[in-house]
């Protein structure tokens, strides 16, 4: 027959003081009995005694465990769920021999001692630390009484139900961290790894856990695009671990009744046959309406879930038809203002174009005045001109008169030729009385004019 492994090991906290002991579990025969003693006084180390092999062989193996070892990667430390309910405690404990008690198991975080009902609270550092000072201590006699350890309840967890199959335990912390640090988020599966549809998230902090049922309860929380919220209820606390030992019944009267008779089959045909069979029906018809109900519920929700996808792509039309006239209208608006920019810019080009329009206007009138004034300046001079040379040639032609009716020479007149002649003739019809003369005004300027005279024709 193959021999057992029987190791012996020991707990060691760096952490805490020199002089805490590490905790021991010894299974041993009466063969390993001297090698014990020897192997324990081992400086360093304590061992792990093995008897093993078909030769009947025994090693001796040295092994150390440091509380860092206890820690999963990534665990949180200090949480609710590392959290132990001390029950039976004597009247007179001290807060540190309570401490003492756990100190071989790490650093406590709280510390909470009720001597009038004997009862107390710790935290340790891990879940794997508390489970072993669980198992270790309770039913430990301290002055005489028996030790109760169980781990306490966890106030501030709450059970998430109506999950969608895509939730994860890290968006289901994700979401409900918003209300308050979250120690631990979990999504249950069956055995094959298919979600459930429910989970249970366990704050740091009662305050946080009733923040979150309120505000769940009053409104509709969504972790996913799918309208589908989540159902937020007190976490219902169950010890699945230890359940009702044998010791922590109370003997009363109906106990005694009970248990007069051991475990057995009722037999056909008898009265416990008759009543067990009653309430085995019951059973069955309390499943089946379970069952049924279970059916109506699941098939609610397949209709619901079919009404919402219908509804998700109504209302997307819906926004795409919304998104269409918002586009519209705004593509309108543009191009009334586009228009209303070029309607703005015409009438800017007509003033512009009337504003030039006028200056120019304005430029030819300004041109027509000056005109019209060097046209009065230079008419001024001439006339007055004209009355000098008309005035001179008056007293010229009269002259002329005079000499003609003195004396006549046909060859002075022959000499002087036709001009003269013209010319004399004119000078005598201007003499006369009754008559006026006008010079042409194509006469240039003759050696007799002065200088007025030939100014005045030049600005002519």
């Amino acid at each position: 027959m193959a021999n057992r492994n029987l190791k012996q090991v020991k707990i060691q906290n760096n952490s805490g003081p020199s002089n805490m002991k590490g905790s021991k579990r010894e299974f041993e025969t009466s063969e390993q009995a001297k090698l014990q003693d020897q192997d324990l006084a081992h400086p360093n180390m304590e061992e792990i005694m093995a008897t093993g092999g078909e030769t009947g062989d025994r090693e001796c193996i040295g092994l150390t465990l440091d509380l860092k070892n206890f820690r999963k990667p990534g665990e949180k430390t200090f949480t609710q769920r590392c959290r132990l309910f001390v029950g039976n405690l004597p009247t007179d404990i001290t807060e540190d021999d309570f401490k003492k008690l756990f100190a071989k198991y790490g650093e406590a975080n709280e510390v909470f001692i009720n001597r009038d009902r004997g009862f107390g609270f710790i935290r340790l550092e891990t879940r794997t630390l508390a489970e072993i000072a669980k198992a270790e201590l309770d039913g430990t006699i301290l002055k005489n009484r028996p030790l109760r350890i169980r781990f306490a309840t966890h106030g501030s967890a709450l059970t998430v139900k109506n999950l969608s199959p895509v939730v994860s335990n890290e968006l289901l912390e994700q979401a409900f961290s918003q209300f308050g640090p979250v120690e631990r988020a979990i999504v249950v599966v069956d055995d094959r790894g298919r979600p459930t549809g429910k989970g249970f998230v366990e704050f740091a902090a009662k305050p946080a856990a009733r923040k979150a049922m309120d505000r769940c309860t009053e409104g509709a929380f969504l972790l996913t695009t799918s309208p589908r919220p989540v159902i937020v209820e007190p976490m219902e606390q169950f010890d699945d671990e230890d359940g009702l030992p044998e010791k922590l019944l109370q003997k009363t009267p109906q106990y005694h009744k009970e248990r007069e008779q051991p475990p057995r089959f009722a037999q056909p045909g008898t009265f416990e046959f008759e009543y067990s069979s009653r309430w085995k029906a019951l059973d069955d018809m309390e499943r089946q309406q379970r069952d049924q109900v279970d059916r109506n519920i699941r098939e609610a929700k397949e209709k619901l879930e079919a009404e919402m996808e219908a509804a998700r792509h109504e209302h997307q039309l819906m926004l795409m038809r919304q998104d269409l006239m918002r586009r519209q209208e705004e593509l309108r608006r543009l191009e009334e203002l586009r228009n209303q920019e070029l309607q703005k810019r015409k009438q800017i080009e007509m003033r512009h174009e009337e504003e030039r329009r006028r200056r120019e206007e304005e430029m030819l009138r300004q041109r027509e005045q000056e005109e019209m004034r060097r046209q009065q300046d230079g008419f001024k001079p001439n006339f007055i001109d004209n009355r000098e040379q008309e005035m001179r040639m008056s007293d010229m032609g009269a002259r002329g008169a005079i000499n003609v009716g003195d004396t006549y020479s046909p060859a002075a007149a022959s000499n002087q030729g036709p001009a003269q002649m013209m010319n004399m003739n004119m000078n005598n019809r201007a003499a006369m009385p009754g008559t006026t003369t006008t010079t042409p005004t194509t006469m240039g300027p003759g050696p007799a004019m002065g200088q007025r005279e030939r100014q005045t024709w030049d600005r002519r």
